[in-house]
């Protein structure tokens, strides 16, 4: 059997052509031998070759192979002529057609299954004479068959022009050729070879191919060829219209459902899909311990999921809202360490002070020991910045063995932060409290709402009143957040708010929490906070050991009061990390100092002191110290005042607000009622305007608890009596003569400690507040209760 490839268009011009023009160099092969009379045949199917046409012809028979290796070998051309039935495995002579084409062999490739590829060349048409042989092959005497030229050049160059045209035409439309195939056609320049190349390329039958080869008129083979290339021509584009027809009537319905079909495929072969997704979905919640009626939710909503399409924007939603439900931690609670000696050890460890708060945690933790059951209380944590609000929570945390988290609410004002969004909204997540208990992965962690006094009001609603249903113990065991849609129990959370003034708070939300006030530290707790925990953490911080450098007693009370001014420590840290810089710099250019370092280097590196008792300032009449109280803890405030000529007219500045105007009204007023007991004369009063001035007036300042001290300061500049040095006041003025309490004392008298404030007036109403105070930190302080404006009077101002 002889076997055989009759390459198409494309690859013959890449295959074919590429090896001969490459590869093969024709004047490097043998010649011909020219006294050939006798021809091998090699009997071809579905193939007609015409003449300086280059093929490559593959034959898998040991005869086939023979013919061509022995022609080969004598440099013999060979007869390639082809099959009337190509069916015929065994073709005999009356199965050959007569005419065909010489071919000279060019080269031959060895292929690995044992078969070989001849590329081989047309040279002339022949017609068979006589056959000699038929074994091992084919053998015959042959008659060469020559072209007629046409006469009519000009018609003849038309036509092939024609053809060409349509050749490429055809190239464009059919997807099985190559479009390299252009390329040989525009570069092939003889007619003749032009027409016989397109002759064996071209989709034709092979019967009608072998009609084209037995026409000897070469203007007649190009008629006939240019027909038969119309009709083909027309095929492909009635095919081509079809196509096109085809893909508009497609809807929109049908591509979708096709390649939702081929995407649902790919992602079943790669694990995804919709099944994939309900199936580990499944298998995540079989390790979520939860209530049946949370079972029977979970299970309504993925069979939701189940019932759309994984392309649609709902699915992803849907499948994002699941996911979210199963990372809950549905009925996990940590275990509480009900150690209390340790928690009292741990609380200690990490925060000097602050007594009241770990007294009410231990008493937690004893009460939640004997229950074991118990609601969690929520507690407020108030007091100025730097006192270890926050980092309190992380200890409590560590002192119940829960987990710790954090969420600030500084700046909030979305109400959607706290209860979530819609789940059919674009981007939609559930509110911060449900985030932040997913985070924990338990549902009783230690949960820290850190700035809860500045959540703000915005267009999105008022986050403060989503905080209702959150710190209320009766409510928030089935808190409702927007995108679970379904409740979550929050009562064993452990929840901590911490702020820096209970003014901006709600009443109904402060109403939901127990207060609990951090006041400032003295002058020796911050020393002791100091050597402690700053020191340590910033010679980590700046890459020292505790060798490095030492802050003794008399140092860190020089930095405390004469380079800070602060209820907490911030500040101190900041001075301290400054010193520490400081000696980094000083090792790092291997430059000597002295480890213990002096109060005079501590002068130098951070800057010209602070004067040491501010009170001493008050030496001249109209002047008193008042006591304030701001959100960073307390602060002492000067009232001066001033006669002038006039008519008895008080004026005001400092930035003053309505209240403390009003204070000052009233204290001129009582003066006025009472300036006889008091030693005023009355020409003074008519005829004397009075100012009234607090410093720092670009700070503004309003409250009633500076009446005492306005009241005190006119009297003062009317009397020409000096006010006792070192000594404060704070307290409100009725036009009945009283003085009424204030808030804030145990601020207001560490900010007077820190002043060198020796003695201080209060309201007699305020002795309570002063008994709760640690007597430590008034110690070096004398306390006066007052009851009327006349005993302050009294009191405050020099004989």
């Amino acid at each position: 059997m002889i076997e055989y490839e009759n390459l198409d268009f494309g690859e013959i011009m890449e295959d074919g052509f590429s090896i001969v023009t490459e590869e093969i160099n024709e004047k490097d092969l043998p010649p011909t031998n020219e006294n050939q009379k006798v021809f091998p045949v090699l009997p071809v199917r579905n193939m007609v070759m015409f003449p300086n046409v280059v093929i490559p012809i593959t034959a898998g028979r040991e005869a086939s192979k023979k013919l061509i290796e022995e022609a080969q070998q004598n440099n013999e051309l060979i007869c390639i002529i082809s099959q009337k039935n190509p069916n015929v495995e065994n073709p005999q002579e009356k199965d050959l057609y007569t005419v065909g084409t010489m071919a000279k062999i060019l080269k031959i490739i060895k292929l690995p299954e044992g078969n070989i590829t001849a590329i081989t060349r047309g040279v002339e048409r022949f017609k068979i004479k006589n056959y000699i042989a038929s074994q091992p092959y084919f053998k015959a005497e042959i008659t060469v068959a020559k072209d007629v030229p046409t006469k009519n050049k000009e018609e003849y160059t038309a036509l092939l022009e024609n053809i060409k045209e349509l050749a490429m035409r055809i190239v464009e439309l059919d997807p099985g050729i190559p479009n390299a195939a252009t390329f040989a056609i525009k570069n092939i320049g003889n007619n003749d070879d032009l027409l016989n190349f397109i002759c064996t390329n071209a989709n034709f039958p092979s019967s009608e191919k072998q009609k084209l080869l037995e026409e000897k008129s070469l203007l007649a083979r190009a008629n006939k060829c240019y027909a038969l290339m119309h009709e083909d021509f027309r095929k492909l584009e009635l095919r081509s219209q079809i196509h096109q027809k085809t893909s508009r009537d497609l809807d929109k319905q049908q591509r979708e459902y096709f390649l939702n079909q081929q995407l649902r495929t790919i992602q079943e072969e790669l694990g995804g899909g919709t099944e994939s997704d309900a199936e580990e979905l499944k298998q995540k919640a079989e390790k979520i311990n939860w209530s049946e009626e949370t079972e029977q939710h979970f299970q309504k909503e993925l069979a939701r999921l189940g019932r759309q399409n994984p392309n649609s924007p709902d699915y992803n939603v849907q499948r994002n809202y699941l996911d979210f439900f199963t990372d809950l931690p549905w009925e996990h609670y940590s275990k509480d360490i009900f150690d209390i000696p340790k928690a009292q050890k741990v609380l200690d460890k990490a925060h000097f002070g602050l007594e009241d708060i770990k007294k009410r945690i231990l008493e937690h933790m004893a009460v939640l020991k004997l229950k074991n059951n118990m609601k969690s209380p929520i507690l407020c944590l108030v007091g100025p910045p730097g006192v270890g609000k926050t980092s309190l929570g992380k200890s409590v945390a560590e002192a119940l063995g829960r987990k710790y988290v954090r969420v600030s609410l500084g700046g909030l004002h979305d109400e959607s932060e706290i209860r979530g969004h819609r789940k059919t909204y674009i981007g939609a997540m559930a509110g911060r409290i449900l985030q932040s208990i997913k985070k924990a992965g338990t549902s009783n962690p230690v949960v820290v709402l850190d700035e809860i006094d500045k959540v703000g009001t915005g267009v999105h609603g008022d986050p403060s009143s989503a905080l209702l249903e959150v710190l209320d113990p009766e409510q928030n065991n089935a808190f409702y957040d927007n995108f679970l849609e379904y409740g979550y129990d929050l009562s064993k959370v452990m929840f901590i708010a911490t702020a820096n003034s209970l003014s901006t708070i709600q009443t109904p939300l402060l109403d939901r929490m127990e207060v609990i006030s951090i006041a400032g530290y003295t002058a020796e707790e911050k020393a002791e906070i100091a050597k402690r925990h700053l020191i340590k953490k910033q010679q980590e911080a700046n890459g020292l050991t505790h060798r490095s450098f030492k802050l003794g007693a008399a140092e860190l009370k020089h930095i405390i009061d004469a380079h800070t001014s602060e209820s907490g420590v911030r500040n101190l840290e900041q001075k301290i990390a400054k010193i520490a810089r400081w000696v980094a710099f000083q090792t790092a250019m291997s430059q000597d100092y002295d480890p213990k370092i002096s109060i005079e280097k501590i002068d130098e590196i951070l800057g010209v002191p602070r004067p040491k008792n501010l009170s001493e300032i008050t030496g001249v009449p109209g002047v008193v110290t008042g006591l304030a109280w701001t959100s960073v803890g307390g602060d002492i405030l000067f009232i001066e005042s001033i006669l002038s000529k006039g008519k008895g007219a008080l004026t005001m500045t400092g930035n003053l607000g309505n209240v403390m105007k009003e204070s000052a009204t009233i204290a001129l007023e009582y003066i006025k009622a009472k300036h006889e007991s008091l030693g005023i004369s009355l020409e003074d009063i008519e005829g004397k305007n009075v100012h009234v001035h607090v410093p720092e007036g670009a700070t503004p300042k309003d409250g009633p608890s500076a009446g005492i001290a306005m009241l005190t300061s006119i009297v003062s500049s009317y009397t020409n009596r000096k006010v006792r040095s070192h000594l404060a006041m704070t307290g409100e003025i009725t036009l009945r003569g009283k003085v009424l309490p204030v808030g804030g004392i145990k601020e207001k008298l560490l900010a007077a400690n820190r002043a060198g404030i020796t003695e201080v007036i209060l309201c007699e109403a305020n002795r309570k507040d002063v008994e709760e105070i640690k007597k430590d930190y008034i110690k070096n302080m004398k306390i006066r209760y007052v009851i009327t404006m006349s005993e302050v009077v009294e009191l405050a101002l020099e004989k």
